[in-house]
C-alpha cells in the first residue's frame, strides 16, 4: 500500500499535501467550500423522509400486480386486479357517483363560504363577529359528530321532516337523508367554514378602487359583484375549488355514514367495503387505490398550476393601497340575515341536535312532550366507564406525539428547504408527496405494510402514529417553511461567524425564532389529528382504538346518544386542551422575544 492512501480529507482540504497528491485550483476550492455536517444533515433528511414516504407507494403498486395467498401473503404477477376493476360494475357506478357529489358538493360550499366571505371582508355587513365565531366553533367538531348531527336533523324523527307531516301531510317523510343528495347537503355544509376561511384574504386584499368606479358608473351591487369581485377573485375560487373537489372525492365520513346505510356508494366506501369482506380483498384494493393516488395526483398538479397563475390578477398596488369596505346600505340588515342563517345552519342546528340526542333516551322527534323524558344516563355511561377514559388517553397520546414528531421533522426539513441547502428540492418534493394520499389508501398501504413487517405493530398506536406522521408531514412542512421565510439569514450567518454549527443555530436562533410558526402547526395537527376517523379505523386494534372509531362503531350500533354525549364532553374538553396549549405556547413565544 502507497504512502498516497494515508493522506487524510483534512489534509486535502487545507492543502498540506506533498508531492503527486497535492491538489490545486477548483478541486482544492471545492474541498474547502464543501459542508460536509450540512451535506450529512440534508441525507439524513432525505433518507428519513424516503422511508417514510415511499414504501406505502411501492407496496400499493406491489400488490396491485401481485397474486394473493389465503394467507394474505403475495407471489407472482398478474393483471387480474385491475381486469376486475375495469370490467367491474361497481367501478363506473361508484365512479359516477363520486364526481357527481363531489362537484355538486364543491359548488355547494363556494356559494355559502364565498357569499360569507364577500359580506365579512368586503362590505359593512353587521354581525361580522358571528361569522368568525361560528367558523372556530364548527372546525373544531369532529367530522363524524357533525355529520351524525345532521343524519338526525335531515332524518325521518328530525324536525324538518316531522314539521312537514305534522302541518301537510302526517303519512309521507319527503325527504331522505341517506341518498345523494343528503350527501351533498351534509359535505357541502361541512367545508363552507374552510372555504369562508380560505377565500376571506382574498376578499380582504382585493382592492376596492375598482369596485367603486363599477359602483359610480351605474352598475348594481349584483352586476358589481358579477363582474369585478368575481373576475379579480377568480383563480383563487378555481384553485380552492380544485382543492375542496379533490378533498371531496377522497371524503369518507359522509359517504360512508349517509351514503352506505342508503346503498349510495363512492369510490372511498366502495374501497373500504373490500377491504372489510372476509377474507379482505387486498390485491383489489390496491389496485384500487393506485387508480385514486394516480387521480388525486393529476388533480393536485392542475391545482399548483392554477394556484401560479394568481399574480395575474393582483390589485393590490403600493402604499396608497387601503382596502374599503362596500357600502351596503339597506341591504346591510339583509346581509345580517344571511350570517344568521350561517349561524343556525353551520352551528346552531347541529350542536341543537348534538344535545337533544344526548338528552333523549332514544331517537324521538324535538317537541315540548319530550321534555318530560330527558335523561343524563348517556353523559353517565360515558363519565363511568373506563372504556372511554382509555379511548381519550389514545386519542391524546398519538395527536400529541404525532404533531410533536412532525414537527420536529418540519423544523429542519422547512430550514433546509427555505434556505436553498444541498437537497432542498428533493426534500420539498418528498415531504409534499403524501397529498395524493387520501385517508383511506394511505390506511391500507400501512395496513399492509403492518402486516408484514416484522416488528408487531399491527393494531398498535405506533402503526397508527406513524400513519398520522406520514399524512400530515406536508402541513407541519408548510407552517414550519413559512416560518423560516419571515427570519433573516443575516442571524444564522452572525451565529455561524461566532463559532456556532448547524444544532446550535438551530437550537438557539431558528428554534426560538420560531416558535409561533411552530406553536400554530403543533396545534393545527393535534386537532385534525384527534378527529380523523378513516386511518384509525383501518388500523386500530381493540386496545389501540381512538374517539373517532369508537363514535363510529356507537353510531353503527345503534347508540346515538352516547354518540352525542361522548361528543359534546370530547369537543368541550378539546376546546380547553387547545385554549390552554396555545395560552402557554404564546408566554413562552413571547418570552423567546423578549416582550
Amino acid at each position: 500500500m502507497t504512502g498516497n492512501s494515508e493522506i487524510t480529507l483534512s489534509k486535502v482540504a487545507s492543502g498540506r499535501v506533498n508531492g503527486p497528491a497535492r491538489l490545486s485550483g477548483p478541486v482544492l476550492r471545492y474541498f474547502r467550500l464543501v459542508d460536509y455536517p450540512l451535506i450529512a444533515l440534508s441525507t439524513a433528511i432525505i433518507v428519513v423522509i424516503g422511508l417514510l414516504v415511499l414504501p406505502p407507494i411501492w407496496t400499493l403498486i406491489r400488490t396491485s400486480f401481485a397474486n394473493t395467498m389465503p394467507n394474505l401473503s403475495t407471489a407472482g404477477f398478474t393483471l387480474d386486479h385491475y381486469i376486475n376493476l375495469v370490467t367491474g360494475r361497481n367501478l363506473a357506478v361508484s365512479a359516477v357517483n363520486s364526481i357527481g357529489f363531489a362537484t355538486c358538493a364543491t359548488a355547494l360550499s363556494l356559494i355559502i363560504g364565498g357569499i360569507l366571505a364577500w359580506l365579512i371582508e368586503r362590505t359593512d355587513a353587521p354581525l361580522k363577529g358571528l361569522a368568525y365565531v361560528t367558523t372556530i366553533v364548527s372546525l373544531g367538531t369532529p367530522y363524524i359528530l357533525y355529520v351524525t348531527a345532521w343524519l338526525y336533523l335531515l332524518g325521518r324523527a328530525g324536525p324538518f321532516n316531522d314539521l312537514y307531516r305534522t302541518w301537510i301531510d302526517p303519512t309521507s317523510t319527503p325527504f331522505n337523508v341517506n341518498s345523494l343528495t343528503g350527501m351533498i347537503l351534509i359535505e357541502g355544509f361541512l367545508w363552507s367554514p374552510l372555504v369562508f376561511l380560505l377565500l376571506s384574504s382574498t376578499f380582504r386584499a382585493a382592492n376596492a378602487d375598482m369596485e367603486e368606479a363599477a359602483r359610480m358608473s351605474g352598475a348594481s351591487i349584483l352586476d358589481t359583484i358579477r363582474l369585478i369581485s368575481i373576475k379579480l377573485a377568480r383563480p383563487a375560487l378555481l384553485a380552492l375549488a380544485l382543492f375542496v373537489f379533490i378533498r371531496n372525492i377522497e371524503a369518507f365520513e359522509v359517504p360512508a355514514l349517509v351514503g352506505m346505510p342508503g346503498r349510495v356508494d363512492v369510490l372511498t366506501t366502495e374501497l373500504y367495503k373490500s377491504i372489510k369482506e372476509v377474507p379482505p380483498r387486498i390485491g383489489y384494493a390496491s389496485a384500487f387505490s393506485v387508480v385514486m393516488l394516480i387521480i388525486v395526483g393529476a388533480l393536485l398538479l392542475l391545482y399548483g398550476r392554477i394556484s401560479k397563475q394568481a399574480e395575474r390578477y393582483a390589485s393590490i398596488t403600493g402604499k396608497g393601497f387601503r382596502p374599503r369596505p362596500f357600502a351596503l346600505g339597506r341591504g346591510r340588515w339583509i346581509a345580517g340575515f344571511v350570517i344568521l342563517v350561517n349561524f343556525a345552519i353551520v352551528l346552531a342546528l347541529p350542536i341543537s341536535a348534538i344535545l337533544w340526542t344526548s338528552l333523549m333516551p332514544f331517537v324521538r322527534p324535538m317537541r315540548w312532550v319530550a321534555l318530560g323524558t330527558t335523561t343524563i344516563k348517556h353523559y353517565e355511561a360515558v363519565v363511568s366507564s373506563p372504556y372511554y377514559l382509555g379511548l381519550a388517553l389514545n386519542t391524546l397520546v398519538v395527536s400529541a406525539a404525532t404533531a410533536t414528531v412532525v414537527m420536529l421533522l418540519a423544523l429542519v426539513a422547512g430550514w433546509l428547504a427555505a434556505r436553498r441547502k444541498p437537497g432542498a428540492a428533493m426534500i420539498d418534493q418528498l415531504i409534499t408527496m403524501p397529498l395524493v394520499f387520501p385517508g383511506l389508501v394511505l390506511g391500507i398501504a400501512l395496513l399492509e405494510i403492518g402486516l408484514r413487517l416484522p416488528i408487531p405493530i399491527y393494531g398498535t398506536l405506533w402503526l397508527i402514529g406513524l400513519a398520522f406522521v406520514i399524512r400530515y408531514m406536508p402541513y407541519g412542512m408548510r407552517y414550519a417553511y413559512s416560518g423560516v421565510m419571515q427570519i433573516h439569514s443575516e442571524l444564522e450567518q452572525a451565529a455561524s461567524v461566532s463559532g456556532a454549527n448547524i444544532r446550535e443555530s438551530l437550537r438557539l436562533i431558528v428554534g426560538p425564532l420560531l416558535i409561533p410558526a411552530l406553536t400554530s402547526g403543533w396545534l393545527f395537527i393535534f386537532l385534525i389529528a384527534a378527529k380523523e376517523m378513516s386511518l384509525p379505523l383501518l388500523l386500530a386494534g381493540p386496545s389501540s382504538q381512538t374517539i373517532s372509531v369508537a363514535m363510529f362503531d356507537l353510531w353503527a350500533n345503534g347508540q346515538g346518544g352516547e354518540v352525542a354525549a361522548l361528543g359534546l364532553m370530547w369537543v368541550t374538553f378539546m376546546t380547553i386542551v387547545a385554549t390552554i396549549f396555545y395560552r402557554v405556547a404564546r408566554r413562552l413565544s413571547l418570552t423567546s422575544f423578549g416582550h
